[in-house]
């Protein structure tokens, strides 16, 4: 079974790194797609086409997340690979606009909606898939896995974005680079495919309970919904730091993609940590804690990086917010996910993750970059993810405590 959960999170990790990589090239795609003698609107088309794979989640979610509560958790994980393989290698291969003109826009488009449909069902299955093949006493670790998935394949890409921008020129990274780090991900896509295939099946059919009424669980899906919607903007905060290095703090690429996999390195820790002491001390105290440190500490850091300018510094605060953040992230899943009855989890927690992540982490770079013009000062960020952030702390204080260890403690 640990080999099981291991595919598991592989799989998770190879769809995730080709769907995060976009973001870490969006300069560079956007000097492809949305050529313009103003930087500012090429980035905001190529930030656009980023937020595209986000609208099509919810309905990834609906009909991948049902199709896992029906028929099995994996052939829904093995539907969302081949989909992501193939929205992929599509907007990699897609010519640029000098090329075909206004259809490579639209393909562009057309495949970030393919991924977005894919990770929209992939994070409800497989997070459901670790659930299901955990020890209950061991979830919060097991599930801080699917987590750690994601950050490795963040810090892959960022480290092969990093690879790229030392041997390539600015002129090379911007026409075929970027292409390189996106095709690195279809060529283990097949075998990825076999590893799942190889995996045994959690699904099991179980009467449907009264305490299972959708009313009982209103609770942690309000709470869910705010969680998640704090923490992805977060997520693609950090997400957005090459972009912001670059563009703001006028850092070389190597400097701000140095940055980008450090903060990879972090959420990997982070994660890990953080889900191993949720199954000690419970979740709730792994949410309110780090979460309420973050809040306070967003501020003083993007002040700290304004005033100096500088790499060390830039690379200190981002380590330290990063650490903070994702100490979150592991009980934030396992709290939405225990919370939820067997015969809805896979499609209730896709749900309730892309959402949020549809409405608010979709737009949340457009916003960002957005304001900075606007406002020519990086505490305009600062400001921004404290607001959002203290809306996924009150929800972190209400949510029920999920933990076997604590519930124990709460029946002696």
């Amino acid at each position: 079974m640990r080999r099981a959960v291991a595919a598991a999170t592989l799989g998770n990790a190879l769809e995730f790194y080709d769907f995060v990589a976009f973001a870490f090239f969006a300069v560079q795609i956007g000097k492809a797609f949305f050529p313009s003698g103003d930087p500012f609107l090429s980035l905001m088309g190529s930030l656009a086409t980023f937020g595209a794979g986000f609208v099509s989640r919810p309905l990834g979610a609906w009909v991948l997340g049902g199709y896992a509560d029906r028929h099995g958790r994996k052939p829904a994980m093995l539907a969302s690979m081949l989909l992501m393989g193939g929205g992929i290698a599509l907007l990699a291969l897609t010519p640029s606009y000098q090329a075909i003109g206004l259809a490579a826009p639209v393909l562009a488009v057309i495949a970030r909606l393919i991924q977005g449909f894919a990770l929209g069902g992939e994070i409800g299955s497989a997070t459901t898939y670790l659930v299901e093949a955990a020890d209950e006493h061991r979830r919060g670790l097991v599930i801080s896995l699917q987590g750690a998935s994601q950050a490795v394949a963040a810090l892959t890409a960022a480290l092969v974005g990093l690879a790229l921008s030392l041997v390539l020129s600015e002129a090379a990274l911007a026409a075929y680079g970027w292409r390189i780090a996106l095709l690195l991900g279809t060529v283990i896509v097949p075998f990825a495919l076999i590893v799942r295939r190889a995996l045994p099946e959690t699904l099991r059919q179980v009467p449907i309970a009264a305490s299972e009424a959708p009313a009982s669980h209103r609770r942690t899906v309000l709470c869910g919904l705010a969680m998640i919607g704090a923490g992805t903007t977060g997520t693609y905060v950090f997400t957005y730091m090459a972009t912001f290095g670059q563009n703001t703090l006028k850092f070389p690429p190597s400097v701000a993609l140095t940055v980008q996999a450090l903060i990879g390195l972090m959420q990997v820790i982070a994660t890990l940590l953080g889900g191993w002491l949720s199954d000690r001390f419970g979740r709730r105290p792994m949410l309110i804690w780090p979460a309420s440190a973050f809040v306070c500490a967003v501020v003083p850091c993007f002040a700290w990086i304004d005033a100096a300018r500088d790499a060390t510094t830039f690379v200190t605060a981002m380590v330290l917010l990063a650490s903070l953040s994702f100490l979150t992230q592991a009980s934030i899943y396992a709290t939405i996910s225990e919370g939820l009855p067997t015969r809805i989890r896979a499609r209730g927690f896709a749900l309730i993750y892309a959402l949020p992540v549809a409405l608010i982490g979709g737009a949340t770079q457009l916003v960002v970059t957005w304001l900075l013009e606007v406002t020519g000062t990086p505490m305009a960020l600062a400001w921004y993810l404290t607001g959002t952030s203290l809306i996924g702390l009150v929800a972190m204080i209400l949510v029920p405590e999920t933990a076997p260890v604590r519930r124990s403690f709460s029946r002696a």
